[in-house]
């Protein structure tokens, strides 16, 4: 799941000059042993911006998305890679891109101009990584849709939230513990600002709603509050657990969250 940054130390002129640029996609079809391999290269260019976090305010973004995929017809999942390059406008692409990095994904997509989300789940479980557009540094990771909204009335304050739903395998001790059932991250386009612990006291409770298999997981934000639902699938009942926490003044406020019994919430740090 590592990811690789490389960030260019470079100086960009400012004097912008006409440039054309071009990557080729391809796709491949072949059996051996019986299997159906289908290999596909995919190439996207994207013009973002301007007023990108971290970046001059009138400067846009030229992205090269480079997505490989090989899968084995049949069978669960596949094997994949993206690589995001990113030049800002009038920079010929042959220069060394601003940074680049390459994870296992598909599907990215920029949002509001100010992350990307590439999405990671290639097997049977869905989650996201959600990086930095003007630096490419990962924000966080969540396992369930990821939502943004506005924290002001009178100007665009955007804020983007996600749920981290720890596997048996995580590097973090604490969130192997049988009483966790996820972590809230909410952040700006710049930086986590709070992440938050959901445990729940009864261990076979916590395990069931944060089993992957077994429980769906929605975020929504109304009313000044976040609410993440957990819900059962079929066959079994919904069985819906709610937790809502008030955001206030740029941040969650644990105190005052609505909690099932026996389901906890505290400030989490890395």
């Amino acid at each position: 799941m590592g990811v690789a940054l490389a960030a260019s130390m470079g100086i960009f002129g400012q004097t912008k000059k006409p440039y054309q640029a071009s990557a080729p996609s391809s796709v491949s079809y072949s059996v051996k042993d019986g299997e159906q391999n289908v290999e596909i290269t995919n190439v996207a260019y994207e013009l973002v911006g301007s007023a990108i976090p971290g970046r001059p305010l009138d400067e846009r973004l030229v992205l090269r998305k480079t997505t490989k995929t090989r899968q084995v017809i049949d069978e669960i999942g596949m094997e994949a890679s993206t690589t995001i390059e990113a030049w800002p406008l009038g920079v010929d692409l042959k220069q060394k891109p601003l940074y680049s990095f390459t994870a296992e994904g598909i599907d990215p997509a920029t949002r509001n101009s100010e992350v990307i989300v590439l999405s990671r789940g290639l097997e049977e479980v869905e989650w996201w990584t959600v990086y930095k557009l003007g630096s490419g540094q990962r924000l966080f990771d969540t396992y369930a849709p990821l939502i943004d909204f506005s924290i002001s009335r009178d100007t665009v304050t955007t804020r983007y939230v996600g749920l981290e739903v720890p596997e048996d395998d995580a590097k973090d001790a604490r969130l192997r513990a049988a009483n966790v059932v996820g972590v809230v991250t909410y952040a700006s386009a710049a930086k986590v600002i709070r992440e938050a612990l959901i445990t729940c006291d009864d261990p076979k409770k916590a395990a069931l709603l944060r089993s992957f298999a077994d429980a769906s997981r929605t975020l929504t934000y109304s009313g000044g509050a976040l609410r993440l639902a957990i819900s059962q699938n079929y066959p079994s009942a919904p069985a819906t657990v709610t937790i809502a926490v008030p955001v206030a003044k740029d941040d969650l406020d644990l105190a005052k969250a609505v909690l099932p019994a026996g389901v906890r919430v505290a400030a989490f740090k890395r």
